[in-house]
C-alpha cells in the first residue's frame, strides 16, 4: 500500500459530465496530492447545464463500500456530497465513525442543482441534529444556507460543527464566504478582486473536496478552507465555460 499520500474518501454522486460529484472530487484530490477513494451514492444523467435523472444507490451497498475501503485504507478525511435524506447521512457517518472515529468529515449539503433538480429530502432536515454533532465542517452555498436557516438546523450546527457559508450565489459581496468556526465568524473575500470569476458546474463539490484534502494534509479547518479557496479560485478563472479546468 502506498504511504506517501494520505487517503481521502469522496462519498458522492456520479456525474457523467465530470464536472461535479465523484469525478470532480477525485480530480481535485489528485491535484492536491492526496489519494482519492470513491463511493457512489447516486447515478445521475446530467450535463454541465442540466440534470435529467437520478437513481439512488441502495444504502446497504453504500455502507458496505465505505466499510471495505476504510478497513483496507487509513482514511484521514471524508467529503460527503449528495445524499438522499437524513437517514442516509446518519448511517454513512455511523459507518465512518465505527471504522475511524478520528476521521475528519466535510458535508456539502447538496439540496438542489443550479438547474433546480431536487436531491435532498427537505422533510427530513429536522432529523439532522445528531449527524451534525459528528461532522467537522458543513459547506452550504448561500441559497442552501437560507433554506437551512429557516429550519433552524443551522444554528444547531454552529454549536457543534464549523459552517462555511459560500458566497458564490450572493447578490451582495459576491464571492465573499463566511466561516463560522468555534462560534466566531470570519469573512473571507476573494483573493484577487480584479480577477474574472466564471460560474462553474460542480464548484461546490470542488471546494469541499479541496478542503477535505487539506484537512487530511494536517491543516485545521480555517487553514484548510483558505487553501481550498485558492484552489477554487483557479478553477473559477480557468475558462469561460461551465466546465472548469483543474490545476494547482
Amino acid at each position: 500500500m502506498q504511504t506517501e499520500r494520505p487517503f481521502v474518501m469522496s462519498i458522492a454522486g456520479y456525474d457523467p459530465s465530470g464536472g461535479a460529484g465523484l469525478l470532480a472530487d477525485i480530480k481535485t484530490m489528485e491535484q492536491l496530492k492526496v489519494q482519492g477513494l470513491g463511493v457512489c451514492t447516486a447515478m445521475t444523467l446530467q450535463t454541465e447545464s442540466q440534470c435529467l435523472s437520478l437513481n439512488w444507490q441502495p444504502l446497504e451497498e453504500i455502507l458496505s463500500a465505505i466499510d471495505v475501503l476504510m478497513k483496507n485504507y487509513h482514511v484521514e478525511a471524508i467529503k460527503i456530497g449528495v445524499v438522499k435524506d437524513a437517514q442516509f447521512l446518519t448511517e454513512i457517518i455511523k459507518t465512518i465513525k465505527l471504522n475511524n472515529p478520528e476521521a475528519k468529515i466535510v458535508w456539502d449539503p447538496v439540496l438542489k442543482s443550479t438547474s433546480e433538480f431536487s436531491f435532498f429530502d427537505l422533510n427530513t432536515v429536522s432529523k439532522l441534529k445528531n449527524a451534525l454533532k459528528q461532522i467537522d465542517l458543513m459547506t452550504p452555498n448561500y441559497n442552501e444556507y437560507k433554506v437551512l436557516k429557516e429550519s433552524e438546523i443551522l444554528e444547531k450546527a454552529e454549536n457543534s460543527c464549523s459552517v462555511l457559508i459560500k458566497g458564490g450565489h450572493r447578490e451582495d459581496q459576491l464571492g465573499t464566504d463566511i466561516l463560522v468556526n468555534n462560534r466566531k465568524e470570519i469573512s473571507i473575500h476573494p483573493t484577487d478582486e480584479t480577477s474574472v470569476y466564471y460560474p462553474k458546474h460542480g464548484s461546490g463539490c470542488v471546494l469541499s473536496s479541496a478542503i477535505a484534502s487539506h484537512l487530511a494534509l494536517g491543516k485545521n479547518v480555517e487553514e484548510a478552507f483558505r487553501n481550498g479557496k485558492l484552489y477554487i479560485e483557479k478553477f473559477l478563472t480557468s475558462n469561460s465555460t461551465l466546465l472548469g479546468f483543474h490545476s494547482n
